[in-house]
């Protein structure tokens, strides 16, 4: 779950990013310590863990994107839809989704369709994401 957590959120940036050249994304725990970070370049969103040791990437390709872990293998993939994104694991298959409303608040739900989730963007650039409970999980910016 985890996974497709900070999946969603390095497309969300990579999206936001894409008219730079390059941009880069910290995420942190709901204390602030910092979990990890992601370099945007390109078509291609990379991610590191906190000691800056890479774990995955991320490629655009025409529908959404593919999600590749250290090695270059391919975990999945996440398809564009008309409010936001569907995720697959590598062979296909649905694993969930996630829907951005008109105040800019996505939220995300698992394959069976349950809410698993939000993630709330201030005006400063920081996304803040809630469990379904509406407790603080972590932060990106």
């Amino acid at each position: 779950m985890k996974k497709i957590l900070l999946s969603f959120l390095i497309i969300t940036f990579s999206l936001l990013a894409c008219q730079v050249s390059e941009a880069k994304t910290t995420s942190y725990d709901k204390y602030g310590r910092k979990t990890g970070s992601y370099k945007t370049s390109g078509n291609t969103t990379t991610s590191y863990d906190k000691y800056g040791s890479k774990t995955g990437s991320y490629k655009k390709t025409s529908t959404g994107y593919n999600a590749y872990d250290k090695y270059g293998s391919k975990t999945g993939s996440y398809k564009q839809t008309s409010n936001g994104y569907n995720s697959y694991d590598k062979n296909g298959h649905k694993t969930g989704s996630y829907k951005t409303n008109s105040n800019g608040t996505t939220t995300s739900y698992d394959k069976y369709g349950r809410k698993t989730g939000t993630y709330k963007t201030s005006p400063n650039g920081t996304t803040t994401h809630y469990d379904k409970y509406g407790k603080k999980v972590g932060s990106y910016r």
